[in-house]
């Protein structure tokens, strides 16, 4: 049995370093997940500590179990499909795009918003577990929302925040 707290969250049989299990994060409303920045890390693990360092990188261990459990890849979709709603994105199929209500979801568009981190972390955690294609696929929605707020005279996207982005997905990201 894999002991590692990442994979044990991930299946629901263990909780976050305050007590929260993946169901009851993925039900929070978009305020709750706006305001509350110690969740990210447990949701999209990397190999490095982050604003939480309470939640533990991803390992070896976390990396092959995920890799190799489709239901825990399948989890962490509904993971990206949560953290899509809020920035009012879904997938269909293959592709991310925009939904309808997606100008009621602009909170994240401003400048230096630190819900540009969270995504850069979504697609290395999704790269990170075998979930190129996916992360690959946001990086391409991010870019083109990107190219509409330039058009439209808008600053809510830096080029630093770009490049942030393009790292994520690219080899060695």
């Amino acid at each position: 049995m894999n002991d590692d707290p990442l994979v044990q969250f991930y299946k629901g049989n263990a909780t976050d370093n305050r007590g929260r299990y993946l169901d009851e994060i993925l039900a929070w409303d978009d305020d709750e997940l706006e305001y509350t920045h110690d969740y990210i890390q447990w949701l999209f693990p990397i190999t490095t500590v982050g604003v939480n360092p309470d939640a533990p990188p991803a390992n070896a261990a976390t990396i092959e179990a995920f890799c190799n459990d489709p239901l825990l890849r399948a989890a962490l979709l509904r993971s990206l499909d949560r953290m899509l709603a809020f920035y009012g994105l879904q997938r269909t199929g293959d592709e991310i795009a925009p939904r309808a209500d997606f100008e009621s979801h602009r909170q994240w568009l401003t400048a230096g918003n630190h819900n540009h981190l969270r995504l850069t972390r979504i697609m290395k955690s999704l790269r990170l577990f075998g979930l190129d294609a996916d992360a690959r696929e946001l990086h391409a929605s991010l870019i083109r929302i990107a190219e509409t707020e330039q058009l439209a005279g808008r600053r809510s996207i830096s080029a630093d925040t770009i490049r942030f982005w393009n790292d994520a997905v690219s080899p060695g990201g």
